[in-house]
């Protein structure tokens, strides 16, 4: 199957669904042909500005229409998008600007102050997304009907996007996907979550962020589905939009859909509409499920990494329960496997790394050949870093990250087996595990948790829970409880910055 341009999606869009709503953001609506219009004019700015193929354009965004249009406007003449985290701190702003080599920023007005800190090397073009500022251009063109752009001069081969990984060790990496991989994602989710043209998407997770990107914004726009923006996750809103705009579809994490649930309207919102919901990040604890199931409403999960587009893996709803705590089949076109330290397959049930292959999978890191080359196996097989298995039906489970494995007494223990069990006991809203040092034993597992307000949490509490389930060196040696888990944009715990905060606590 030849594949194309991304670029070209909005042009075909604009001839067979013109005036079929694309985009609802804060109650405005814009169709195709809008849509389509608009990423034209950007693409012809950009041309203005002498940006060609291969160039990299960032953006520095909530989520918004201007971010979607602003990246088919780049893709369109074949540059290549960097969204840029708005979460991270200046320096590492810098980092990915520098290390992209963007030689245009664009950006809401809400981070003009940040913008003027930056250290820009590269970048010749800093345009704001509003009207514009004295000594500051805005970008007044975006929304306005501009001359049609050329088709699209990328071909599926070619770099589409620069995401930057979150960073949990060391400096971000800026992961290469190509219009291939996010093409053959998308069809991926198509497939999998059965995604037609009448689908009302809620999107409440980043856009700079691949899970949003590839699993929720592209897969829509491809099968010319209708797409809910929102900057940030409410749960008061959600459920709102819900109920007033029939929304079918909608994604997010565990505490997304706890929060949900436990909301006071939850239980009077008209949630007729919803059809497919899915989690990822990991896995949704029973009484979330339960809660959503007396709804009538199901899961569909799934595993994924931002190299692979970023889904690998899916977890039908009608399997939710029979498999519970899997993350699914490989999606239709991806395959996986999971090998012993040799790399030869384990039989099913056997713990070892999950890899993953497909036309997903990404061309690389970004200027970083030994990386590259260091996370794909001789035969070409993504390295996922994640351990678990396969069930004797082909089912993965994860286990956990390779570089999370605590090691007690020379004992592995796998800090996601032990958070499964914390989610389960009765006020606890967040858990998450991670090694201490120990002069007796090397490494101890300490459990950081959120608890619902009103419910103490003791060590002993936490250890009579687990100990009917776990070996006794699995059971926590110390409990912390904190106000908030600090986390990546797409949710999962940053593991790291908990290890340095709980150093001081357990010494």
């Amino acid at each position: 199957m030849c594949v194309g341009s991304i670029g070209d999606w909005l042009v075909k869009r604009r001839l067979k669904s013109p005036e079929k709503t694309a985009l609802v953001v804060s109650g405005r609506a814009l169709t195709y042909r809008e849509f389509a219009d608009s990423a034209d004019g950007v693409a012809t700015l950009l041309t203005e500005l002498g940006i060609v193929k291969g160039d990299r354009v960032a953006i520095l965004g909530n989520n918004s229409a201007e971010f979607l249009i602003l990246m088919f406007g780049v893709l369109r003449i074949g540059a290549v998008l960097v969204p840029v985290n708005v979460r991270l701190a200046v320096p590492e702003i810098s980092h990915v600007l520098h290390d992209s080599g963007a030689r245009v920023l664009f950006h809401d007005p809400e981070f003009d102050t940040k913008v003027r800190t930056l250290e820009l090397p590269a970048v010749e073009h800093v345009i704001g997304l509003g009207q514009g500022t004295p000594g500051r251009p805005g970008l007044g063109r975006l929304l306005v009907p501009a001359p049609r752009a050329a088709d699209g001069v990328a071909g599926g081969d070619d770099p589409a996007v620069i995401l930057y990984t979150s960073g949990t060790t060391g400096r971000p990496k800026g992961a290469v996907l190509s219009h291939a991989n996010l093409t053959w994602n998308s069809l991926n989710c198509i497939v999998d979550y059965d995604i037609t043209a009448s689908d009302v998407t809620l999107l409440i997770s980043p856009l700079f962020h691949a899970a949003a990107l590839g699993m929720g914004a592209l897969p829509a726009i491809l099968k010319g589905a209708t797409l809910v923006l929102e900057r940030a996750f409410d749960a008061p809103l959600v459920l709102n939009l819900i109920e007033t705009l029939g929304v079918t579809m909608v994604s997010g994490v565990p505490t997304t859909f706890q929060l949900l649930a436990e909301h006071p309207h939850w239980a009077d919102t008209d949630l007729t509409s919803l059809r497919t919901i899915t989690c990822g990040g990991s896995a949704v604890p029973s009484r979330v499920l339960d809660a959503f199931e007396e709804r009538g409403l199901s899961f569909s999960q799934g595993y994924g990494l931002t190299e692979t587009a970023p889904g690998a893996t899916s977890l039908s709803a009608t399997m939710t329960r029979v498999k519970q705590g899997s993350v699914g089949l490989p999606h239709f076109f991806a395959d996986v496997r999971v090998v012993d330290e040799a790399g030869d397959l384990v039989p099913s049930g056997i713990l070892g790394e999950i890899q993953i292959a497909g036309p997903n999978v990404f061309v690389g890191y970004h200027n970083l050949a030994e990386a590259s080359a260091a996370v794909f196996t001789a035969d070409g097989w993504f390295r996922s870093g994640d351990v678990g298995y396969l069930d004797e039906d082909g089912y993965l489970f994860i286990a956990d990250r390779l570089k999370d494995l605590i090691i007690s007494g020379g004992e592995n223990i796998y800090p996601a087996e032990i958070e499964n069990l914390l989610y389960s006991m009765d006020g606890v809203t967040g858990a998450a595990v991670v090694g201490a040092q120990d002069d007796r034993w090397g490494e101890v597992p300490v459990a950081v948790l959120t608890v619902r307000q009103g419910t103490s949490i003791t060590l002993e509490a936490v250890r009579a829970h687990l100990q009917t389930h776990l070996a006794r060196y699995k059971l926590p040696k110390a409990v912390v409880v904190v106000e908030e888990l600090p986390r990546t944009a797409s949710g999962k715990v940053r593991k790291a910055e908990l290890r340095a905060r709980i150093a001081e606590v357990v010494s």
